[in-house]
């Protein structure tokens, strides 16, 4: 594991591109000044990695953001994710194009397919997500998204599109926090160099009843949300913490100056009492 120093500090995708270790959410984050003001924030005390998504319809706050903020676009890095109704090839490429005139962007860091299986393509979903993928591929070559992934994505929709696709996804953010390890989706992204990324690494706030996380935050002098993340990053995973609170938002990114011990990381491993989601990729029904 490299040890990352700061929230600028990159995890290397698969082509190259160096993506921030530590991505700022906006799941859940309300359109308008809430998102405006979380995302400067954000930027402010030094995340460089915003994500976003067509479905969390605050791209437009996001994109107002980071004209605001007078950081050069360059430094920062943006994702956003296809929303499930526009699966497809054409529907796709116009759906990126909203989501850029949305953002009010250039380009695109990190486009991702949101779900696999949509409601509306249970039954055809392998054709579906291969369009869909086809419609990425051809963004990603003509340069308007620096990198390509995939979301909520099991191993037999990653086989699905690596054995049908040209281009092996770059990331698969999925779920992942204490009691939701996903080891098979972990292991298999490992092996074909596809960074994986947790969005609700603090479980919705469940991380915060476990008393044995409290215990182990104590050791090191950190709150709980500060431990869960670096645990997180020390599993090279990159966590997307979102708040839209100035103190916690600085404080989730209070997790390079220390080190969790290799015995810290076993007990966290072993935690099960953190509710998920719930959701089954396969079974969603949005």
């Amino acid at each position: 594991m490299e040890i990352m120093k700061n929230l600028s500090d990159s995890f290397v995708l698969a082509n190259g591109v160096k993506i921030p270790c530590v991505g700022f959410g906006t799941w859940r984050t309300p359109d308008g000044e809430v998102a405006v003001a979380s995302v400067k924030e954000a930027l402010k005390v030094g995340y460089r990695h915003i994500d976003t998504a067509a479905a969390y319809k605050n791209e437009g706050s996001v994109g107002k953001a980071i004209k605001e903020s007078g950081i050069p676009r360059e430094e920062i890095f943006v994702t956003s994710k296809l929303a499930n109704p526009e699966h497809g090839y054409e529907s796709t490429l116009k759906a990126f194009d909203k989501t850029m005139e949305e953002l009010g962007l250039e380009y695109l860091d990190l486009y991702l397919i949101h779900w696999p299986v949509p409601v509306a393509h249970r039954d055809d979903w392998k054709e579906a997500t291969l369009a869909t993928w086809k419609a990425f591929e051809k963004l990603y070559k003509e340069g308007r998204i620096k990198a390509i992934g995939v979301s909520n994505f099991k191993v037999h929709h990653l086989q699905h599109l690596m054995d049908n696709g040209e281009i092996v996804p770059m990331v698969n953010q999925i779920e992942f926090h204490p009691s939701c390890l996903r080891e098979d989706i972990v292991d298999f992204c490992r092996e074909h160099n596809i960074l994986v990324e947790a969005w609700s690494p603090l479980a919705s706030g469940e991380v915060f009843k476990v008393e044995e996380l409290k215990d182990i935050a104590e050791k090191y002098n950190k709150n709980v949300a500060q431990l869960v993340l670096r645990w997180i990053l020390q599993k090279d995973i990159l966590p997307l913490p979102k708040s839209v609170h100035s103190d916690r938002i600085k404080a989730n990114g209070e997790i390079f100056d220390f080190e969790i011990t290799e015995g810290d990381m076993h007990l966290i491993d072993q935690i099960s009492t953190c509710k998920g989601s719930g959701s089954d990729p396969d079974f969603i029904n949005f």
